[in-house]
């Protein structure tokens, strides 16, 4: 008895290419920087109670902005 259910094809890898260039290296991590500087400006407009709704603290606005974006696909900015 089988226990695979739907299409058994491989797709593609969804691996990310390595650049080629070391200012696509550069463009790349300019571009991390400023989303992690868009998230970080976007919590610091929340009032402290909607913070707290969400379950960060104010001084925990840096860290979350750092880690959020590589943890959590739904931070597209």
């Amino acid at each position: 008895m089988s226990t695979i259910h739907g299409n058994s094809e491989f797709g593609l890898a969804t691996a990310r290419r390595q650049p080629y260039s070391p200012l696509e290296a550069y463009w790349n991590a300019f571009r991390e920087w400023r989303k992690r500087e868009r998230l970080r400006a976007a919590l610091d407009d929340l009032s402290d109670r909607e913070l707290m709704d969400i379950g960060i603290a104010r001084g925990e606005l840096d860290y979350v902005a750092r880690s959020a974006l590589s943890a959590d696909p739904r931070f597209t900015l």
